[in-house]
């Protein structure tokens, strides 16, 4: 008989322990400020229920038996940040990054930025070009720290693009000598000419599992051999890429600087314009017709050469002419209600990247406080759901503060819809944050 009570109580303790398990995490953010990432008015003396990793319950007085509780005493409650537009495998000069350094040490310079990307706040961010996928599965499964990624992977290029990221015009083309170059080897870029040429390269970025394909349409900076004003692709190579993103049900983001290749890219059907530094009234007013995203870059735009001094290239002349015109397409965009994007590109050294907040000072110059904190979360949201079944955070809500959304959140010590200059300083003005209702960071007494 005693035999049979201690087997029936081990089973009872063997029971509660997994019912222990199976219990959600539960963390009770208490006395907040609410800015929701979607209205102006703040939700007033709220608290925020988070069991596992999404928001359960938003509310006053809020009970919640086992929880950890954080009182955020009058803080603001913020969505987690985002950025649509980083490279995290880019921490040199491109050519240095792909061409020069071993690859043991891009991966851990890369480890390294992102986890000092999550500690200013940003918890989800859109890669746009490089062999990310390693890095998002490795952060996704916990093994290093870092913001979640929606991976564009290798990027497509026309020979001589943007994308074509070899450092000599005496390159030896691979279609003549039959060696790949290191950029294609590594999956940073594909090169591809010709309607066959540009579906095969877009399918291969697909497999990788990308959430979206990236095109060079036109010149850039960084690149050493296109000259800004170039217009890269044809209509009928650009309506091929975003033939084969719509058969996968996701999109195309285009890298683009001047008026014809931007129209170019809207008629072809690409849904994302990156920079756009240089274009006039006509074509603004064409991408709100048509719904396309501007993913303008405030503080990198107004930065001289020799403060951008990453790219290790003869940049002077091109980013020259970028400081001289890029201020007048964020005034128009704002005056046509172009759905505009909070991206960086603050790629190259760490020290640059940590610059990344100051895009909130510099878009103060063309939007409001709210219209900024918007667009750096459930503005971005709504970009990255273009995404579709592709998007690889599916079981919660972005760049909101809801019930049902994913428990990415910061607590600001101050208003940043009354003072923007609050987001500038995360090390100083972020007393908590959360990405996945996991707590990266919490200055807070318990």
């Amino acid at each position: 008989m005693r035999i049979l009570y201690l087997a029936f109580a081990s089973i009872l303790l063997v029971t509660s322990v997994f019912a222990q398990d199976d219990a959600p995490v539960r963390t009770l953010i208490v006395n907040v400020l609410i800015f929701d990432g979607v209205n102006e008015e703040l939700i007033k003396n709220a608290d925020v229920l988070i069991e596992d990793n999404l928001i359960s319950r938003i509310g006053k007085g809020i009970q919640a038996e086992g929880a950890k509780i954080i009182d955020g005493n009058g803080r603001t409650l913020v969505p987690g940040l985002t950025d649509a537009h980083v490279h995290l495998m880019l921490n040199d000069a491109p050519h240095i990054s792909i061409y020069e350094k071993p690859w043991p040490y891009v991966g851990a310079q890369a480890v390294a930025g992102a986890k000092a990307m999550l500690l200013r706040g940003f918890t989800t961010v859109r890669d746009v070009g490089g062999p990310v996928a390693g890095l998002k599965d490795a952060i996704d499964k916990g093994l290093v720290e870092g913001p979640r990624v929606l991976p564009t992977g290798a990027f497509i290029s026309q020979t001589s693009g943007h994308g074509d990221l070899a450092t000599s015009s005496f390159k030896l083309s691979p279609y003549f000598t039959g060696i790949p170059d290191k950029s294609t080897l590594f999956g940073w870029t594909l090169v591809a000419d010709g309607v066959p040429e540009v579906q095969k390269a877009a399918r291969e970025v697909l497999r990788t599992g990308a959430s979206q394909l990236k095109v060079m349409a036109g010149g850039g900076v960084s690149s050493f051999y296109d000259p800004l004003h170039t217009t890269q692709y044809t209509f009928e190579e650009l309506k091929a890429i975003v033939t084969e993103a719509e058969h996968w049900g996701t999109y195309v983001a285009a890298h683009a600087y001047t008026d014809y290749a931007v129209q170019q890219c809207i008629k072809a059907g690409v849904k994302s314009i990156e920079h756009g530094p240089f274009l006039k009234e006509e074509t603004l007013k064409l991408m709100a017709e048509n719904n396309v995203w501007l993913v303008p870059q405030a503080f990198l735009f107004g930065m001289t050469p020799e403060e951008l001094a990453i790219t290790g290239t003869p940049a002077e002349p091109k980013m020259r002419r970028v400081n001289e015109e890029s201020e007048l397409v964020l005034k128009l965009a704002e005056k046509y209600k172009v759905n505009v994007a909070w991206g960086t590109d603050l790629f190259g050294p760490l020290e640059k990247q940590a610059k990344q907040p100051l895009e909130f000072r510099a878009r103060a110059k063309y939007f409001s406080n709210f219209e900024i904190l918007r667009q750096a979360t459930s503005a971005n949201s709504e970009l990255f759901k273009l995404s579709g079944q592709l998007h690889p955070y599916k079981e919660g809500e972005l760049g909101v503060i809801k019930e049902g959304a994913y428990a990415d959140l910061l607590l600001v010590d101050g208003n940043p819809l009354e003072d923007i200059e609050v987001m500038v300083d995360p090390d100083e003005n972020f007393d908590l944050i959360m990405k996945d209702g996991r707590i990266y960071k919490n200055t807070l007494a318990n």
